[in-house]
């Protein structure tokens, strides 16, 4: 990391200027717990001292509500920022026939677009249309560049909220992502889902896969979850604390409300801190 002969200022510079890299895609069957588990984490990586960037790319986008954020409802998605995508693909969202940019530029819009809360940056994503829906279009193309640029460029811990499968990831992109976290509930449809997902990603190269249980009620469970998926590494598993709903109703933090999962979160970003990638920026 430091190089021979280097003096002690130059040492001190260099490992000031250490910032750590995580990349995490969260997914698995609507209704599992990904948003409960990306905004857990989102907060525990902040409370460490890192900076956090957190993606909401579920079309339900209920992450600025999980997180806490004040009016999230106020908060406009980029596939809905007609003007921008006009300006960046040339093209007006809506318009047929129009012609646009494959490769727009987009490396600013985090720093303009993104909301702030309690440490913690924010981006919505919005609905990402793909190919064969009969629609190849300017905001899909901005979002999928916007996407890469947030999971290969940026040097901070990014958290991705996704909808059920992969393919917010192309093969370019999931190059960047340090870990897949597919997130199960006790059932077998759940199950299905997280091997069909497990799949999907070694597809395109995504071997990193781990599970995370949620909504556990017994042993049993968690015994049934083992058993069922014997070739993933399970890093945590959550259990079932009426306290979640109980401290949405009375709007109060998640990670305030709930000893046992606050517990089980602590495990879990145990497990992945250490393996955090790093980068010097001083040459």
């Amino acid at each position: 990391m430091f190089r021979l002969g280097a003096s002690s200022w130059e040492a001190q510079l260099c490992y000031a200027s250490i910032r750590f890299l995580m990349k995490i895609a969260i997914s698995g069957k609507g209704g599992v717990g990904k948003t409960l588990l990306a905004s857990l984490l989102s907060r525990k990586f902040a409370a460490a001292g890192y900076s956090v960037l957190a993606i909401d790319a579920d079309p339900d986008a209920n992450l600025a509500a999980n997180l806490g954020f004040p009016y999230p409802e106020n908060i406009t998605p980029i596939s809905e920022m007609d003007d921008l995508i006009e300006e960046r693909t040339g093209a007006r969202p809506g318009k047929s026939g129009s012609f646009f940019k494959l490769n727009p530029r987009v490396d600013d819009i985090p720093d303009r677009f993104a909301a702030e809360h309690d440490g913690i940056r924010l981006m919505v994503m919005g609905r990402i249309k793909r190919g064969g829906t009969g629609c190849y279009c300017a905001e899909g193309v901005l979002l999928q560049a916007l996407l890469s640029h947030l999971l290969i460029q940026r040097d901070e811990v990014v958290i991705l909220d996704m909808e059920a499968g992969i393919e917010h990831l192309a093969r370019g992109t999931s190059k960047a992502v340090d870990h897949m976290i597919i997130v199960v509930e006790p059932g077998r449809r759940s199950i299905e889902t997280a091997q069909r997902i497990q799949e999907l990603a070694k597809d395109i190269g995504l071997e990193n896969i781990a599970l995370v249980a949620n909504k556990l009620r017994s042993q049993s469970e968690k015994d049934f979850l083992v058993k069922s998926l014997p070739n993933l590494e399970f890093l945590g598993f959550i259990p079932y604390d009426q306290a979640l709903i109980e401290a949405d109703l009375a709007n109060i933090p998640i990670q305030d409300a709930s000893r046992p999962i606050a517990e089980e979160i602590d495990k879990i970003f145990q497990a992945l801190a250490p393996t955090s990638k790093m980068t010097n920026t001083v040459k």
